[in-house]
């Protein structure tokens, strides 16, 4: 991570501040008005209350238009965006028929698969007339076709696993997974800049939850170390189970997990080891397979692998893979096997066909100039945004490339002037 200018941290801290003050001095003032008028709730509490909404109301109406813009094509190198307009300070935006054709720089289609593509497009209109969009059940009732058993033995023997078991929604394979894995009496300790997903669903376990500083695996020793030694909370008894939660490439800051020295602690103090590689698989490595490829970590050491396939493989859903009484766990127990509904059939054969570009098993060695490609654009795009004074963070190899505003109005003001200039950035 890089420091922050004292008065860019000073400058953006004051920002925010008056932002916050000038918010709080409207809401005191829309109370009084709204006191003399008659309130159509009629004995029930507001669904939202002013705080709740806050954030909502004083800060992200007024950069709305920024974020919210329709895509009306596919997600691939150049895409069209829908212009909005507001009539009410952004609370309300309305199209046009205006279109934009933008430079995508803010979509996760790292190896373009989730636009038209001459090996997957055709296998999966196929699939669609064959199987239909929706198996319409989850996967213990009439959700379970061959693809997806099929896709199942892909994604193991791509990520050096024995099996693997599939979701229909990536966040879900986190929130849904977690609390099956581990509970009360169990330890989780978590990165503290960790997914939303990741965090929900350590939440959601009731497991003891402790933060280790982002990516700093001496912290982590000091903390498994400690709680190790004091047990569990009031009976002081041992842990019952112990898992480390980490990511390959941390979403936001684009940094590479340092995961030779996290496997290493954790061997050490007999914790888990528990792997989120939604932004790194099938993006880094010799062949895509992840950090455990990029960093020589030998799978066998990270015992839960978790990914997405709505990243490098164009489709949606996600997998844990892992040891086959694990995934045989999973099947018995996981809620988003047993009451979800399952993968569609053509997003399931869009992953199967992907992965097999990406090995070059379709005969071509387009997977292989798809990685090399985006490794190469990365690493060039990043250079050259540091050449020119931004200060970028994450690592080389990494696809995701993230530039350090500070000062909350220089955020929109960055976004609208891309948009003039043809592209579409987050």
């Amino acid at each position: 991570m890089i420091k922050i200018p004292y008065f860019s941290a000073l400058s953006t801290y004051f920002s925010f501040g008056l932002l916050f003050v000038f918010g709080h001095v409207r809401d005191f003032f829309r109370n009084i008005f709204d006191f003399f008028h008659s309130s159509n709730l009629q004995g029930y509490a507001p669904i939202c209350s002013g705080q709740e909404d806050f954030y909502v109301r004083r800060y992200y109406h007024r950069i709305q238009d920024c974020f919210g813009r329709p895509i009306s094509s596919a997600p691939d190198v150049w895409f069209d965006i829908v212009h909005r307009y507001s009539n009410d300070n952004n609370k309300t935006m309305k199209r046009t028929s205006k279109v934009t054709r933008c430079l995508n720089l803010g979509s996760y289609n790292y190896l373009g698969f989730a636009a038209a593509d001459e090996y997957c497009t055709p296998r999966v209109i196929e699939t669609l007339n064959r199987f239909s969009p929706s198996t319409c059940s989850p996967r213990v009732d009439g959700g379970t076709t061959t693809l997806h058993k099929e896709l199942e033995e892909s994604v193991a023997n791509f990520v050096g696993k024995p099996a693997a078991i599939v979701f229909g929604m990536g966040y879900a394979t986190n929130a849904a997974t977690l609390p099956v894995l581990i509970g009360k009496g169990g330890l989780i300790v978590s990165d503290s800049l960790n997914h939303s997903s990741i965090i929900n669903g350590a939440r959601g376990s009731g497991a003891t939850i402790r933060v280790f500083q982002h990516n700093t695996p001496s912290h982590l020793e000091e903390v498994l170390r400690q709680h190790i030694a004091e047990g569990q909370p009031r009976t002081h008894r041992p842990w019952k189970k112990i898992v480390v939660l980490v990511e390959g490439i941390y979403s936001m800051e684009g940094e590479l997990c340092k995961l030779p020295e996290i496997v290493a602690v954790c061997k050490k103090y007999k914790a888990y080891v528990y792997l989120d590689e939604a932004h790194s698989i099938g993006a880094v490595g010799q062949t895509g397979k992840g950090v455990c490829e990029l960093l020589g970590v030998d799978t066998a050491d990270v015992d839960v692998m978790m990914g997405t396939f709505t990243k490098s493989f164009g489709s949606c859903g996600g997998y844990i893979a892992g040891s086959k009484e694990l995934i045989q766990y999973l099947q018995y127990t996981s809620p988003a096997h047993l009451y979800a509904t399952s993968i569609s059939p053509p997003a399931a054969q869009q992953i199967i066909s992907s992965i097999r570009v990406i090995l070059g098993e379709d005969g071509s060695g387009r997977g292989a100039e798809k990685l090399a490609r985006i490794r190469e654009n990365s690493n060039f795009f990043r250079s050259e945004l540091q050449k020119m004074g931004f200060e970028v963070i994450g690592d080389y190899d990494s696809p995701v490339i993230s530039i350090m505003l500070y000062n909350p109005a220089k955020i929109p003001a960055f976004s609208r002037e891309c948009l003039k200039q043809n592209v579409r950035s987050y």
